[in-house]
């Protein structure tokens, strides 16, 4: 006879029906298992929160909106105030002349214009006078000659100004005619040979080209001379007898003057008289304004003696003539 499968309880044994032998294992139920905590729900945000960090972001632009409201605004600059600010500028502060300001600008454009001729022909020339003044011969050792007939000697000292950047520079006739060699020296010391490439010689100008220029060679800024009058400001610059660059200041005596040579063999018209000094050496340089810009090229002194020095008149080609002879516009 076959005999039921028997099965395992799935519940575990209570230990505590053990216990107690009287109480009946059977009916016996198992109390309820005690519930979970439910867990209590707080009210509030995440610091992860968007809300959270919106938030944040809204009362930072208020409080800065605020600080901006609350900061006081610059006031706004008055006439008065400018005016008070210039005033206290000029009482504490050493302020340059107009003329050491006008120098400053034309300075790294005039050049200085040395002319060279050959000994012999200076030997010539003296032979030619020799011949027609007899002097009594020189008592002593003859004495002997220790240069070259090929040396060259300086001739004459003079002033140029650079027009355009390329080297090309303005100057005085009478500085290099008749000359062998000329040489020009800048601003920073550079000394290069020239050649005369234009001449006008009713004004008593000439063009120079110089062979090699500085690097930061600066051309002068002409001007025109329409709107000039007596008793403007105007420099002269230059190299008198040789020294310089100097600079002498003036005004504009008169326009329109007629200047005849003192050998009576030249008359130049239009001129720009002025009298700041100039003397041997300052021929050929610039005749500036008070902003550096140049109205005329100086030319000649007027003076009646024989000591051809400055006694308070000059005279300078207007610009307008002096730049057509470098085949420059007129203004």
């Amino acid at each position: 006879m076959r005999r039921p499968a028997l099965y395992s309880s799935s519940r575990p044994a209570r230990p505590a029906a053990a216990d107690h032998p009287g109480t009946p294992v059977d009916n016996a139920e198992a109390p309820p298992a005690p519930a979970a905590p439910v867990p209590r729900r707080r009210f509030g945000l995440a610091p992860s929160s968007p809300a959270l960090l919106w938030s944040a972001i809204l009362l930072l632009g208020i409080a800065l909106a605020m600080s901006l409201a609350l900061r006081p605004m610059p006031r706004k600059l008055t006439q008065d105030d400018i005016n008070a600010a210039v005033l206290k500028t000029m009482e504490t502060q050493v302020m340059p002349s107009e003329y050491a300001r006008a120098y400053e600008n034309i300075r790294p454009s005039v050049v200085r214009v040395v002319s060279y001729v050959k000994k012999s022909r200076l030997k010539d020339t003296e032979a030619k006078l020799a011949a027609k003044t007899a002097k009594p011969k020189p008592l002593g050792p003859a004495t002997t000659d220790q240069t070259g007939d090929s040396d060259e000697v300086e001739n004459g000292v003079g002033t140029g100004v650079v027009i355009i950047d390329k080297g090309v520079i303005l100057t005085n006739l009478h500085v290099v005619h008749g000359a062998d060699h000329v040489r020009v020296i800048f601003y920073d010391g550079l000394e290069a040979d020239a050649t005369i490439t234009g001449v006008q010689a009713e004004n008593d100008l000439a063009v120079l080209q110089a062979s090699k220029i500085p690097d930061d060679l600066i051309a002068a800024t002409m001007r025109s001379t329409s709107d000039l009058a007596p008793g403007d400001k105007v420099l002269a610059v230059g190299f008198p007898f040789g020294i310089g660059p100097s600079g002498s200041g003036g005004v504009i005596s008169g326009l329109g003057r007629v200047f005849r040579s003192p050998e009576g063999k030249q008359e130049m018209k239009n001129l720009i008289q002025f009298d700041a000094a100039a003397n041997p050496g300052n021929s050929g340089g610039p005749l500036v304004t008070m902003d550096g810009e140049v109205v005329g090229i100086v030319t000649a002194i007027l003076n009646p003696t024989s000591a051809r020095t400055f006694i308070g008149i000059g005279f300078a080609v207007p610009i307008e003539n002096a730049a057509s002879a470098a085949g420059l516009p007129p203004f």
